[in-house]
C-alpha cells in the first residue's frame, strides 16, 4: 500500500515522504535501543513479567506510527504478534531474558514497517488481527498476574 502523500508510482521515487520516513527513525531508534542495546532483555531480566510488559508498551510505539502511516491491518497484527510473543516468552524468568536476545520483537516490527508491504488488506485479515489483539493482552498481563502470584505465595 503506498503512503498516502506519494505521488503515482511513475512520478515517484519509492521513498517515503520526509514525515514519514522521520517516524520510522524514531521507530528506529527505539528498535536500536531496545533490541540492539539489549535494553529489552535487561529491563526483562531484573523486572520479570512486569519489565515485558513494559517492553511491549513501548513497542507499541510502532504499531501506532504503523498504523497512522496507513499500513495494512495485517502488518499491524504481525507486529502485534512480535511484541505479543515477546511478552509472553519473556515473562520466563532467565529464559524469557535469553528469548529476548534472540527474538528482537523490535527488529522485526522495524523491518515490516521498512517494507512498505503493496498489498492491502482483506476481510480475512480481521481474524488475524482479532487473533494479535488477544495474544498481546495474553502477553502483556500474563507477567503480571504471575509476578502478582508469586508475591502472594512469598508472603
Amino acid at each position: 500500500m503506498p503512503f498516502v502523500d506519494d505521488p503515482p508510482a511513475s512520478t515517484a521515487s519509492r521513498q517515503p515522504p520526509a514525515r514519514h520516513a522521520k517516524a520510522l527513525a524514531r521507530v528506529e531508534r527505539v528498535a536500536h535501543w531496545m533490541d540492539r542495546r539489549y535494553l529489552d532483555p535487561v529491563i526483562g531480566f531484573f523486572l520479570p513479567g512486569v519489565g515485558d510488559a513494559l517492553g511491549a508498551v513501548i513497542g507499541l510505539y510502532g504499531v501506532y506510527l504503523a498504523r497512522k502511516l496507513g499500513y495494512p491491518k495485517v502488518i499491524l497484527a504481525r507486529m502485534m504478534i512480535n511484541l505479543g510473543l515477546d511478552s509472553l516468552v519473556g515473562a520466563v524468568p532467565i529464559l524469557g531474558a535469553v528469548f529476548d536476545v534472540f527474538h528482537k520483537a523490535h527488529l522485526r516490527n522495524l523491518k515490516l514497517l521498512q517494507q512498505r508491504p503493496e498489498r492491502s488488506s482483506h476481510k480475512s485479515d480481521w481474524l488475524v488481527v482479532v487473533g494479535a489483539v488477544v495474544l498481546f493482552v495474553v502477553g502483556l498481563t500474563l507477567p503480571i498476574v504471575l509476578v502478582g502470584m508469586l508475591i502472594k505465595a512469598a508472603f
